[in-house]
């Protein structure tokens, strides 16, 4: 059992936890000696395999005793492989810590540093203390141009703390959704079978782009509708004859806000309104003034 411990880089205690939950076969006794093969060898780093990609024991448990009876996990293990697989085309990069701080204006910021390395935007490399692996050159590079724009090193970091968690609630919702009409009938069975696994793994790798290719198109939608009203509402602001004066929100009937959205669509509802009350307000400016003056005469 030493021996094997040394082999396969797991513990003697881990060994015989194994055993004792089944999952490892007991080994070939030789008189008085416990002998370990070249199966148990493999076995333990089958274990290990699928302990990495988040497996429990009990259903490592399952999937090997599927394996035993003749099963196979050759389909399963490609699943797997290929859900761990990227889920992106772009690739991982490093940055020394000199080039991280010219990025970032120059100064050393080891706090900010520390905040990164936190949300998993950098990764300390083993043994390069001024060195980091970078998962995603991508958000990196948009760090760095808020922060060339104005954007304190905090602030970025408390958007993608925010940002992430709802992306993350965006992403468990596609899985709920994919899982229930897309991918329930292939992982019924547990294990599913070879024929199932390798489906379903053509599936994933099909369906894969759509996840992100639906953000970015209601993302698109929602910056232009919610920039388009920034931008009007900031201008009226400005255009507005008294420069002090703040813009104030009135609450409407919701069947009258729906008439309204109708006739000028929703992202001209806002303008439609306030003309509207601007021409009403002129209207009976000159009402008045014409009154004053034919009382005058």
């Amino acid at each position: 059992m030493e021996d094997l411990a040394h082999h396969s880089g797991a513990t003697v205690r881990t060994i015989r936890a194994y055993q004792d939950r089944g999952l490892l076969p007991r080994p070939e006794r030789r008189g008085r000696s416990n002998v370990y093969g070249d199966a148990h060898l493999a076995r333990l780093r089958q274990i290990a395999d699928l302990l990495d990609r988040g497996y429990t024991l009990a259903s490592i448990k399952e999937l090997l005793e599927a394996w035993d009876a003749g099963r196979g996990l050759g389909g399963v293990l490609g699943l797997v492989a290929e859900v761990d697989g990227p889920w992106t085309d772009e690739k991982a990069d490093r940055i020394t810590r000199a080039e991280l701080n010219a990025a970032f204006g120059g100064a050393p910021d080891d706090a900010a540093v520390a905040d990164a390395v936190a949300l998993g935007v950098l990764e300390p490399l083993p043994g390069k203390d001024d060195e980091f692996l970078v998962p995603s050159p991508q958000e990196l590079a948009v760090a760095v141009e808020l922060h060339a724009a104005g954007v304190p090193l905090s602030a970025i970091s408390s958007h993608v703390r925010e940002l992430r968690g709802q992306v993350e609630h965006i992403a468990a919702r596609f899985l709920e959704f994919t899982n229930e009409h897309v991918f329930a009938r292939y992982l019924g069975n547990h294990p599913p079978s070879e024929a199932d696994a390798a489906e379903a793994a053509a599936l994933i790798r099909r369906l894969r782009p759509l996840a992100q290719q639906s953000v970015d198109a209601e993302l698109a939608r929602a910056m232009r509708l919610f920039a388009t009203r920034s931008l009007r509402r900031h201008l009226t602001a400005e255009e507005s004859p008294h420069p002090g004066d703040q813009v104030r929100y009135v609450a409407l009937p919701a069947s009258t806000m729906a008439r309204v959205q109708a006739l000028v669509g929703e992202e001209n509802a806002a303008t439609f309104i306030a003309a509207a009350a601007e021409r009403e307000v002129q209207s009976r400016t000159l009402d008045a003034l014409a009154a004053t003056h034919g009382n005058e005469e």
